[in-house]
């Protein structure tokens, strides 16, 4: 039934990597299953056959679908079944993406489809790899246009030493997790998240995981000789060279004074007449030939810019080729807010604002990975007016998720654990403007945000980027690369991370790959230039945290209980714990491992909340002093509650430091007092003493009068009491 069924073996990383082909999805134009362990991914590949028109750029997807039943999970949605891609698989699709789409042609417009669908998860082997490796192979063997093959590995630093590949249990002990994708030459794409790595040990496993990649890239064109398809035909949607040389000639000197400005809006402005000029010579010798004049143009601007940089050593706002475009940092911007930072790099503006929530506002995940819960959390905005364009906002797209995540990892090595700081934190950056570099904006606005805020981050954290321009064997690197020499360039190689080492790392290339001393000169520049930022500008916008909370964010207490004595603290349909934050008007977060934690406005209603948690967790014991309420009033005493379901007696006699005639003279129900526990009898009831608490809390003697005794209730003038 399966003449064309296929099976190829190989080891990767000490674990067994199985590729079965002609089984499954065939009518795709190429498709495997990979098995990586008990990680089981197919990905099927499929090419449009002919151009989709009127479009000006190659139509690639790539989609990582996750399914629930691969980790014997159902969705917890109301639907119960998978929606749209989470978060981590939007990330990973772009992971995908980024080294496959260089080398597929570039004058290709039939769309290409790419689809992981990921049916079994072993955490030891990850199913990201084993996408990214299936991925190659299904390219690799179908008949769409493509120069690969490539590979991937995920790169760890664990006890000083890289693995390849870690498990579970080395990724937990990791300092860093780095994604390699290469070529059988060079590295095609770097992805990167790092407990502060110095340059030497980023760069070393960089070259460790592009060595590894090399021995799958053989096994794969193995393959490929063996039951690879013939690649088809495409029309080629590349300008004719005799319309590109007339376009060229015609508009090259003004487009060298309309790209010779340091500001996007006046070189938007000046290309504006010049696209109408050449529109108005061409269109009638090149007739419905519209999209090819403007191709020509852009080519005719990517020239230009690439041979200032390559011969001139010129930049279009003229820097020089390590120079940072004018920076500036400010704090506070927004008073009601928990913390705010603007940071400004030339055009580009990123204003980001930090809210602390309890830890209960931390957002549950639910994916195929053993994270259930996520406390500090990124997003990244770019609306159109950041670039001066008309467009109604759709919500985040895969650019800005990507984006937010990038600055998500970046300062996740520094925000504290939750026992020393007990919030849950979510920072937004806004792109009020944006002339190129917003993801690395966004990371130095974050950590402006979180010292506005208070939040005592273990080392401040900047990011920056380097660009490269290619042609041939020459190449030439440059920092804090704008808009235009991103759009016209062939890399933006971002880095983030403190003066000691890096956290993050983003690679988008648009050739085949980078050399070893690309890579090298790239982190070097990078570290220069954010030691840079940090210490001419952020750190003197504000050297370090703040010392206290805005006043308008939550404060917080935790306090730890005994696993047995949740359910009391709980109570019954949980009645004690509603009790307890109504009447102290804050929130109650109680983990299964008896970690409490207690938020609200006010300092003293937070502590008052913990005392009573404090006092049902551990039984009281004579000489402890309480804050209680009153519940009801006797003759020969009052009956305080010092927390839910602990009652005891005041006797009269200890209710004051003065003699005390009737009760009602001191205490009335519902009177918040401070009572000492004189004794615990036989049966387990408390006696309490209000004088006692009094004498040793507030130094009172019977000399005292009673002014110090609580005032009655109620309007004497009328009678009411």
């Amino acid at each position: 039934m399966f003449e064309n069924y296929r099976v190829f073996k190989t080891e990767f990383a000490g674990r067994p990597l199985v590729v079965e082909t002609g089984k499954i999805a065939q009518l795709a134009n190429g498709a495997c299953m990979v098995r990586y362990g008990d990680t089981v991914v197919n990905v099927a590949v499929t090419g449009a056959a002919k151009p989709r028109d009127g479009i000006d750029f190659f139509p690639l997807s790539v989609d990582f679908e996750e399914k629930l039943y691969a980790v014997g999970r159902i969705p917890g949605s109301y639907l119960k079944r998978e929606g749209r891609p989470s978060e981590k698989a939007i990330l990973v699709s772009r992971v995908i993406d980024r080294p496959i789409r260089p080398l597929f042609p570039k004058d290709m417009r039939n769309d290409v489809s790419v689809i992981c669908t990921v049916m079994s998860v072993d955490p030891d082997c990850s199913p990201e790899i084993t996408a990214m490796v299936g991925t190659s192979i299904a390219l690799s063997i179908s008949d769409i246009p493509w120069n690969g093959p490539i590979s991937g590995v995920s790169v760890g630093l664990v006890d000083g030493n890289f693995v390849i590949n870690p498990n579970k249990e080395e990724r937990a002990k990791s300092r860093m997790a780095v994604t390699v994708a290469s070529t059988d030459s060079r590295i095609a794409m770097i992805e990167a998240g790092a407990d502060r790595v110095s340059d030497e040990d980023m760069y070393d496993g960089i070259m460790a995981g592009h060595k590894a990649n090399q021995e799958i890239i053989e096994f794969i064109k193995g393959i490929q000789k063996e039951i690879g398809k013939e690649k088809f035909s495409y029309p080629s949607n590349e300008p004719d060279h005799e319309m590109f040389e007339k376009i060229f000639e015609f508009s090259e000197s003004d487009l060298k004074v309309a790209l010779d400005t340091d500001d996007k809006t006046v070189r938007d402005a000046r290309l504006v007449p010049i696209y109408e000029a050449v529109h108005a010579k061409f269109d009638e010798e090149y007739p419905e030939q519209e999209a090819k004049i403007d191709e020509c143009m852009y080519k005719c601007q990517k020239t230009i810019v690439r041979r200032w940089l390559l011969d001139e050593q010129k930049r279009v706002d003229g820097r020089g080729m390590n120079d940072i475009r004018p920076l500036a940092s400010e704090v506070g911007l927004l008073p009601r807010a928990h913390g705010s930072g603007l940071f400004t790099r030339g055009q580009t503006q990123v204003l980001t604002v930090a809210t602390l929530g309890p830890v209960s506002d931390q957002q549950i995940l639910d994916g195929i990975d053993d994270e259930e819960t996520k406390r500090y959390m990124h997003h990244y905005n770019f609306p159109s007016y950041s670039v001066g364009e008309t467009r109604p906002s759709r919500g985040p797209g895969r650019r800005e998720i990507g984006h937010g995540a990038l600055a998500e990892r970046a300062l996740v090595p520094v925000i504290p654990s939750v026992e020393e700081f007990p919030y849950a934190l979510r920072l937004v950056s806004e792109v009020v403007s944006s002339n190129g570099s917003t993801s690395q904006g966004s990371i130095c606005g974050s950590t402006l945000a979180l010292m506005d805020a208070g939040v005592p981050i273990k080392e401040p954290v900047a990011g920056i980027s380097c660009g490269l321009i290619t042609e041939g064997e020459r190449w030439m690197t440059m920092v804090d690369i704008q808009g235009l020499e991103d759009f016209f360039g062939d890399m933006d190689f971002k880095v983030a991370g403190t003066h000691d080492g890096i956290t993050a790392i983003q690679m988008d290339l648009k050739i085949s790959g980078l050399t070893p001393e690309m890579v090298k000169e790239a982190l070097e520049k990078t570290h220069k230039a954010r030691n840079y930022i940090l210490d001419e500008i952020m750190l003197k916008a504000i050297p370090e945290p703040r010392a206290e909370l805005s006043k308008y964010a939550p404060k917080m207490l935790t306090t730890t209980i005994p696993v047995d004595k949740i359910s009391e603290v709980i109570g019954k349909s949980g009645k004690v714990i509603k009790e307890i934050q109504a009447e102290c008007e804050v929130k109650v977060d109680i983990t299964d491992d008896g970690n409490v934690f207690v938020s609200g406005l006010d300092f003293e209603n937070c502590k008052r909340a913990i005392e009573i948690i404090d006092t049902i967790a551990k039984d009281p014991e004579p000489g402890a002093i309480y804050k209680g309420k009153v519940t009801r009033i006797m003759d020969f005493g009052a009956f305080v509650e010092i927390a839910p379901g602990k009652e005891g007696l005041c006797h009269i006699s200890q209710l004051d430091v003065r003699r005390t005639e009737k009760v009602e003279d001191v205490v009335n129900v519902g009177d918040v007092i401070i009572v000492k526990v004189l004794e615990i009898d036989d049966k387990g009831r408390l006696n309490l003493s209000r004088r006692d608490a009094l004498i040793e809390v507030e130094g009172l003697t019977p000399e005292h009068n009673s002014q110090y005794a609580p005032r009655p209730r109620g309007n004497r003038r009328n009678g009411k009491r």
